[in-house]
Order: C-alpha cells, then sequence, then structure tokens
C-alpha cells in the first residue's frame, strides 16, 4: 500500500464533513440572531479584543458580554469544521481540484465573515453592515452545499435534466430568493430588534419595507407553485420533483412565522424561529437548483432533455410509431 493510498479518506468522510460545515453555519446565522435579540451586540465593544485591556468577557460585562464573547468564539468552531473538510478534501484520493477550491473558498469566507463581524462592532451595529454579514452568512451556506454536493457529482461537465425553459423559471425562482433574503435585512434594519438599544437604525418606514418584503414572498411561493406543477407535468427527476415539493411546504412555514411575528410586535422567539427559516428556505432553494441538474462521469455520452416545444422533438415524436 502506498503512502498516498494509506492516507486516503473515503467520499462518505467527507461528505459527513462538508454536512457538518453547512450545520454550523447554520447554527452561527442562528446564534447571531440571538445576540442581535438579547440586545448583546456590543457586550464586546471592540474587536478582535473583547474589550481595550481583554480578549474575553470579564464579569462587570455582565451577561451581554458572555452572550457576544460566545458568539465569537463559536466562530473558531465553524472555522475548525471548514478546515477539517479541506484537510479531507487534500486527503482524499484521487485529489479533485473543484473539492480543494470549494473547501478553500469555505475557509476564506469564514475569515472574511470574521473581519466584517469585526467592522459591526466598530461602526456600532450599523443596520447596513449587520445586512451584509447576514448575506455573508448566506454566501457561505451556498459555499458549504455546493462542497456538500460536488463531492457526490463527477467532474464532468454540467447537463439540466429539465427542459430549458423549465431550467430558466429555477434560476428565476432562486434569483426571487435571494431577493427575499436580501430584503428581509432591510426589514430587519428597520425594526426595533437592532442589537444594542442606542444602534442606529436604516431609516426605512417599517410598514412599506414589510410590505415589500411579503410581496416578494407571495412571488416566491407563487413561483415555487408554479414549478412544482411544472416539473411533475414534463415528468422531471423525482427527486426534482421532491425538492420543489420541500421548497413549497418549507416557504409556506416561513411565511406563517413572518406574519406571525408581524402581527404580535417582532417576539423575540419567534424572529429567532424566522432567522432560522431564513438558512432553511435558503438550502432548500439550492436543493431545487441541484436537482435539475447533473454531472455525468467524465467522457459519457449525454443528450440534454429537448424541450417539449421543440418542433423537431414533436416530429420525432410523432414519426416514432411509423418507423
Amino acid at each position: 500500500m502506498t503512502q498516498s493510498a494509506r492516507f486516503s479518506v473515503r467520499p462518505s468522510l467527507v461528505r459527513r464533513i462538508a454536512l457538518a460545515s453547512i450545520i454550523a453555519n447554520v447554527g452561527i446565522v442562528v446564534t447571531g440572531g440571538a445576540v442581535r435579540l438579547t440586545a448583546s451586540g456590543l457586550g464586546c465593544p471592540t474587536w478582535p479584543r473583547c474589550t481595550d485591556e481583554s480578549y474575553v468577557s470579564t464579569a462587570e460585562m455582565g451577561i451581554h458580554g458572555a452572550i457576544e464573547f460566545g458568539n465569537r468564539l463559536l466562530t473558531f468552531a465553524v472555522g475548525a469544521v471548514a478546515l477539517a473538510a479541506l484537510v479531507a478534501v487534500l486527503l482524499h484520493r484521487p485529489r479533485r481540484r473543484s473539492l480543494v477550491l470549494l473547501a478553500l473558498a469555505v475557509l476564506a469566507g469564514i475569515a472574511v465573515q470574521a473581519i466584517i463581524g469585526g467592522i459591526t462592532v466598530h461602526t456600532d451595529l450599523h443596520p447596513m453592515i449587520v445586512g451584509i454579514h447576514f448575506v455573508g452568512s448566506m454566501a457561505l451556506l451556498l459555499l458549504t452545499y455546493a462542497l456538500w454536493r460536488r463531492i457526490g457529482e463527477s467532474d464532468g461537465p454540467k447537463v439540466r435534466t429539465v427542459p430549458a425553459p423549465l431550467h430558466a423559471l429555477v434560476w428565476i425562482t432562486t434569483a426571487v430568493s435571494a431577493a427575499v433574503i436580501m430584503v428581509g435585512t432591510l426589514v430587519t434594519g428597520s425594526g426595533p430588534h437592532a442589537g444594542d438599544a442606542d444602534a442606529e437604525r436604516n431609516g426605512l418606514d417599517p410598514a412599506t419595507i414589510s410590505q415589500l418584503h411579503a410581496d416578494l414572498v407571495f412571488l416566491l411561493i407563487g413561483l415555487s407553485v408554479a414549478l412544482w406543477l411544472a416539473l411533475k407535468a414534463v415528468g422531471a427527476p423525482p427527486r426534482a420533483v421532491r425538492a420543489a415539493v420541500v421548497l413549497l411546504v418549507v416557504e409556506l412555514a416561513q411565511g406563517v412565522v413572518g406574519f406571525v411575528q408581524y402581527l404580535t410586535d417582532l417576539p423575540v422567539l419567534l424572529v429567532g424561529l424566522h432567522m432560522l427559516g431564513s438558512c432553511l428556505v435558503w438550502l432548500a432553494t439550492l436543493a431545487v437548483l441541484w436537482s435539475t441538474r447533473e454531472r455525468p462521469p467524465v467522457g459519457a455520452a449525454t443528450t440534454p432533455p429537448a424541450d417539449p416545444g421543440d418542433p423537431a422533438e414533436r416530429a420525432d415524436r410523432e414519426l416514432a410509431p411509423a418507423r
């Protein structure tokens, strides 16, 4: 047995570590929300130190300091999981450049997020920086999800498994899902849970921006229903239909939480649950995107599905019985 083979990591282990990275990044979004919802955003008033004299919180800083410092410590845990994923893909045989690049991107993204977190503290929780910090977390979820899915794929070219118009609908749905998340950060920036009593708000009218957010949510749900029905109509792969159903269910649950929290003056528990829901909606959206394409083994002959309305395809179907 060669030295490289002796230290090779099984694909199943690499995939489990990548899944742990997804979970860790969802977890830090939720705990970051807890920091804001408990008004602990400036529990550690500076960065990278917690105070001018100490890297850790002190007893004088109370519960807010402990909560903020605890969230900072979780960044190291998330980074450790990402580092483990990088080591795993480096030890995987054969080593795959695509996996190494994705794992490196995740690790670099976590470092960037830590810096943005520091800027957030130095700008006294400016709502735009807080929003960028949250969107950055969604970008990290995209990278970690891509790594997790790529481990089970070949390095062959991507091939869509649904007709081109339907694949375009998938991309439109993905774009609207991203827009819902970004507008949601503006809603948060106009609301009462700023992370600190003296933190600045973005100045937008909460009712107006919330209505825009709700309109986008209705659009997303409508697109998701259309996507599910279209996937069934064209006989798309079962995994694509299932992914669309899951997306729709998660969206509806998230919508219910969103409306209830709005009508009940944004209770902390529901706002935290809504943040978790945002991660789940985004991951469900990515699952639909990935379910409508595949990477056949390198060298395998592939033919993308023909569009139902293509004249040549219709002629082939009509002539088929006579051949």
